[in-house]
């Protein structure tokens, strides 16, 4: 069961959702909260759940600026911060072996921190049409991305190459007739999460 939490970041308040677990846990970031993004998300839930049904702790919270969070928007630096503060608040629940996962903007917040400590990575949706990722260099944490074969924020083959940039080693799974926002094919992308996490 998640509980609402809030945790610190830079002085700053940002509210989350945790649920417990043992020493695996998992930080599930949302997409782009100029667009509605926030941790309620329907795919946002769905890596949640995947989580959780491996026994995992996980926390999902609202960037700065975003539903009850503190802050304003920061164009995807601040909220770098955000995720390292998500990931000590989980490491002062006693979680030792971290999971970065995220959708959309925060796929692109969370390939931008890098592997700080971590040992898995996964991106949802990594908007390589809308964002840039220029930035980004090797990920070699990077385990899983998931992509829908009609994702105009997304082109699956743009991302296949950027996966394999990023981890040759890294799986890059493409969901069949799936757009951006997972219309009518969240049974499939949790059947790819329940195989993979």
């Amino acid at each position: 069961m998640e509980k609402r939490i809030f945790f610190t970041c830079g002085g700053m308040q940002l509210a989350g959702l945790f649920h417990p677990g043992g020493e695996k846990g998992a930080v599930v970031t949302h997409p782009h909260p100029l667009y509605g993004g926030d941790m309620h998300n329907v795919v946002v839930e769905a890596l949640v759940l995947a989580y959780q049904r491996k026994g995992f702790a996980t926390l999902r919270f609202d960037f700065r600026g975003t539903g009850r969070s503190e802050g304003t928007h920061d164009n995807g630096v601040g909220e770098r911060e955000d995720v390292l503060a998500a990931l000590a608040f989980l490491a002062e629940k006693g979680v030792r072996r971290f999971d970065l996962a995220g959708y959309s903007f925060g796929a692109w917040v969370n390939a931008r921190i890098g592997c700080p400590d971590l040992h898995r990575m996964i991106m949802v949706s990594p908007p390589v049409n809308f964002l840039d990722f220029g930035d980004v260099g090797p990920i070699p944490c990077l385990d899983l991305v998931v992509v829908g074969d009609d994702d105009d924020f997304a082109a699956a083959d743009r991302v296949q190459r950027m996966t394999a940039a990023w981890n040759p080693d890294a799986r890059c799974t493409v969901i069949p007739d799936t757009d951006h926002f997972y219309s009518g094919a969240i049974r499939e992308l949790d059947d790819v999460l329940n195989k993979c996490i």
